[in-house]
């Protein structure tokens, strides 16, 4: 029975044999990786592939991985730090792209890629597609909102401008802004396309809007950022988002002059107001100031017109009022004739009054005759000879009278002033007379006086503790004492 180890076939079996006749040795997976690379990159050493960008990722090393796709296949790719810090946009998914580079293998993973060298937007439509998916972002987070705009400053001071400062865009801003309101003008010298642009002009406006008041370099009022037109591949640095972020991130308002009047980019959107052109912008920044002298002018003479209208108004207003008036005889006419008709019927009433009284009095000439009057004065004298006045009733008046009079002595007895004189108290005077009440008082005088019930004496104050005797003055004769007044008038308390 033959040996299953005996087979010359070894297909089957399980040790590999050298087969007769056969000169190709077993690869290792190296070895045929290595082959393959080779193969791959001498064949296609150079290639052109248009693809939608997947799986964009950027490692800590610098280097770029992404996937390049279409409706049926997909291919790794990656790109260098080198060659990706020089990208003139951000790569996102869902870009399509031209990927310029060579194909290899990885045999890490026996995968085949291919090493970017350029990374482009493949055509403008795909460009506009990635402008209008980054504005789309930027608006969802709120950059371009309305209330986040600054209004501009009427007058600015100081103007800020970014730009290239050899282009026809600064001269004609400077021109602009000569011929309408000379201003002073800080240019911000930048790329305006190209690799680096939109770094530049981000750092231009953060520089701008980190200058402090009062420094050494004046702080713009207003910012400028201008550049010209062309196409939409040479204004793609104001669609970068730094520069956007830049924008919208400055406390000075901005006006944006990116390109013509048709062009338009996100830095547009981003800035507090877009000018068509440059030259429109510095239209935008100052006003016209021959005009603003005119209006001023204008204005003072409205003012100078103005200042006496209103007393020419009032002083036709009055004419109005005076014009309506009645003559001053015409408002007395009235009160004349009334004053006439009432003086015509006091005449006639007086003459009326006279007849009457004068007919009364005819009437009554029997009651005036002299007898009755003789019978009247008869009995008055009766009435008053029959009437006493009686002793009591003046009496009563009299004590009455007295007790008033007792009680006004009794008052004046005890508001005289000499009164306790007599008690052994005194009344101390200073010169002319005056009354001293106190001892700060009686120090200030040359002369005291010193009034006693039967006299007054004179003496000099001494201050206590001095050690020195008082000295009275020779005494003057005593004054005699008033007698108190009968008339009914209070003696003067002070003598």
């Amino acid at each position: 029975m033959p040996s299953p180890f005996d087979n010359d076939d070894n297909s089957g079996g399980l040790v590999a044999r050298p087969r007769q006749g056969d000169n190709a040795e077993p690869l290792t997976i190296t070895e045929i990786s290595a082959k393959l690379k080779r193969v791959v990159e001498d064949q296609f050493g150079f290639v052109r592939l248009r693809g939608e960008l997947s799986g964009v990722k950027r490692a800590t090393s610098g280097h770029l991985y992404c996937a390049l796709k279409d409706e049926s296949a997909v291919i790794d790719g990656v790109m260098w730090r080198g060659n990706a810090q020089r990208l003139s946009f951000v790569p996102e998914d869902g870009i399509e792209v031209v990927a310029s580079g060579k194909l290899t293998t990885y045999p890490g993973r026996s995968k085949y890629q291919i090493v970017i060298d350029s990374l482009e937007i493949a055509g403008e439509g795909a460009l506009l597609a990635l402008l209008e998916k980054t504005r789309r972002r930027l608006e969802a987070e709120g950059l371009f909102a309305p209330e986040r705009k600054k209004a501009l400053p009427f007058i600015p001071r100081v103007i800020g401008v970014v730009t290239s400062p050899t282009g026809a865009v600064i001269r004609d801003i400077l021109h602009r802004l000569s011929d309408r309101f000379p201003s002073h003008v800080l240019v911000w010298p930048v790329l305006v396309q190209g690799q680096g642009s939109a770094e530049q002009v981000a750092a231009a406006v953060r520089g701008f809007s980190e200058m402090k008041t009062g420094g050494p370099v004046p702080r713009p009022d207003l910012v400028i950022v201008a550049r010209g037109g062309g196409s939409i591949e040479d204004l793609w640095g104001f669609n970068e988002e730094v520069v956007v972020r830049a924008i919208a991130d400055c406390t000075i308002p901005i006006i944006s002059a990116v390109g013509h009047e048709t062009d338009t980019t996100l830095a547009d959107f981003a800035a507090d107001r877009r000018a068509p052109t440059p030259t429109a912008a510095a239209e935008m920044a100052v006003p016209v100031r021959a005009e603003l002298l005119a209006a001023v002018e204008d204005l003072g003479l409205r003012q100078k017109r103005a200042a006496p209208r209103p007393v020419m108004l009032g002083r036709e207003r009055l004419q109005a009022r005076v014009q309506r008036l009645p003559r001053p005889e015409v408002l007395l006419q009235p009160q004349a004739q009334k004053l006439d008709d009432l003086a015509e019927r006091l005449r006639r009433g007086l003459s009326d009054r006279a007849a009457q009284a004068r007919a009364l009095l005819m009437a009554d000439k029997a009651r005036l005759s002299a007898p009755l009057l003789m019978s009247r004065v008869d009995r008055a004298r009766d009435r008053l000879a029959a009437a006493r006045l009686l002793p009591s009733l003046v009496a009563n008046r009299s004590a009455r009278e007295q007790e008033r009079f007792a009680a006004l002595e009794r008052l004046y007895l005890s508001l005289n002033p000499k009164a306790p004189l007599a008690r052994g108290f005194v009344l101390v005077k200073g010169e002319g007379g005056s009354l001293i009440r106190s001892k700060v008082a009686a120090e200030t005088q040359a002369l005291l006086t010193i009034e006693f019930a039967d006299g007054s004496l004179d003496a000099v104050p001494v201050e206590a503790g001095s050690g020195s005797q008082q000295t009275a003055a020779p005494a003057r004769p005593a004054k005699k004492s008033r007698p108190p007044a009968t008339s009914g008038r209070q003696e003067d308390l002070f003598g």
